[in-house]
């Protein structure tokens, strides 16, 4: 099953706007949300706190979010896309295995540092393990970063079983989801050591004959 596919699978629990001038007050409805995150936490925020702030009314935010959770699912979709395009250019023209090697480094620090610098961000994704639908999400998302990866195993490895590689790019993937989320939960030190251990690792699997 292609990312593509997976998404679409997993139904959105908000109204999407239509309209140029309704698209613009969801902007602003995601952008106050995505500020009382960063300020107090999802689980504290509250839908009147970000009417407030985006200079809506309370119905017009209902009209489009009919719960927190189906702010926090929009906020935790716009990260999805982002990364699923970062990961795409990244590892589209990798030919080699230095390349592979140099390009998924990188990758991993950039999504390290997103997690470091954004607090919405490791808000919503320390969050999926008590959310099913979120879960969902962050797997469909992990699958389609998996077949980016996928493509460039079959150009460095065109003999392997196919099964096998989509496997382990999946598992690296998943992986390292996880990692990110335990890096941020303890010392910074200690999270670099985790995160520079996790690369080493993954590309050892990555490599391999």
């Amino acid at each position: 099953m292609d990312g593509t596919a997976a998404n679409d699978q997993i139904a959105s629990p908000r109204r999407a706007p239509s309209q140029q001038r309704s698209r613009e007050r969801v902007e602003r409805m995601l952008a106050a949300a995505s500020a009382l995150i960063a300020e107090q936490g999802s689980d504290a925020m509250r839908m009147g706190e970000v009417a407030e702030r985006a200079e809506v009314s309370i119905g017009s935010l209902y009209q489009f979010f009919p719960d927190k959770r189906a702010i926090v699912w929009a906020l935790a979709e716009r990260y999805t896309v982002e990364s699923q395009a970062c990961i795409s250019a990244a590892l589209k023209d990798v030919n080699d295995a230095e390349g592979l090697g140099r390009a998924f480094s990188e990758l991993v620090d950039i999504y390290y540092g997103l997690f470091l610098a954004e607090p919405v961000m490791r808000d919503i994704w320390s969050g999926t393990q008590a959310d099913k639908a979120l879960r969902q999400l962050e797997l469909a998302d992990s699958r389609a970063n998996a077949e980016f990866l996928v493509a460039v195993l079959k150009r460095l490895r065109p003999g392997a079983d196919p099964v096998s590689l989509e496997t382990t790019a999946f598992l690296v993937w998943q992986m390292g989801e996880a990692v990110m989320r335990l890096a941020i939960s303890v010392e910074r030190q200690e999270g670099d050591r985790l995160v520079a251990a996790y690369k080493r690792m993954a590309l050892r699997e990555l490599l391999a004959e």
